[in-house]
């Protein structure tokens, strides 16, 4: 009980049989502790909302091509907003005017001081979904793996699953002196992609 009362008289805090310290703090120190963590959790929430407003647009667009899908979203705290898309056979200009007008005409910039851009990811962008994967079949692409390993190879085979790459390379012969040519086929689970590239050759 006397421990009890000392813990009650410093501010101490029973917490699931811990003991924690909480220094004292004055009302007017108390009162601007709150103001800002409400303007911070305002803040947050509007963030939230407007970002979640361009998701909805930017997927409604979506339903009515089906042919394109969303590669990636991002919106800064200044609201520049930039929405990476690609398709099946490829990203058109026009594509990315229709969906600019789709998320900009519905957006209001009263609330929102917002510039936005919609553009193609480039082949100097990593590879994410299995659609882009499929997208470049019977190109070269280079992997690096969760375990810091890179592999090169052609994509013949994707599923939801993993990416099938032919591999080309030489090695010592496992008879006799000298090296020898092969072929083969290896699958590997998008799970343990660390990085995906487009082999660029001139």
């Amino acid at each position: 009980m006397e421990i009890l009362n000392v813990l009650k008289t410093n501010n101490l805090c029973k917490i699931e049989n811990y003991y924690v310290y909480l220094p004292r703090i004055n009302g007017k120190e108390m009162r601007r502790l709150r103001k800002k963590a409400f303007f911070r959790s305002v803040t947050s929430n509007v963030i939230m909302d407007f970002r979640a407003k361009v998701e909805q647009l930017v997927h409604e667009f979506l339903e009515t091509r089906k042919d394109l899908y969303l590669v990636d979203l991002k919106i800064s705290a200044g609201d520049d907003i930039t929405v990476i898309l690609d398709g099946d056979e490829g990203l058109s200009l026009q594509d990315c005017l229709d969906a600019s007008r789709a998320v900009e005409f519905n957006l209001d910039r009263e609330e929102h001081d917002f510039s936005l851009q919609v553009m193609s990811p480039g082949l100097s962008e990593p590879l994410k979904l299995p659609r882009q994967f499929k997208k470049n079949m019977g190109r070269e692409i280079e992997v690096l793996l969760n375990s810091d390993e890179k592999i090169q190879g052609e994509v013949v085979a994707v599923d939801d699953e993993k990416v099938t790459l032919v591999l080309r390379y030489r090695r010592p012969k496992l008879i006799g002196k000298g090296k020898e040519d092969v072929v083969e086929n290896k699958e590997i689970p998008y799970t343990e992609i660390k990085k995906a590239l487009v082999v660029i050759k001139f």
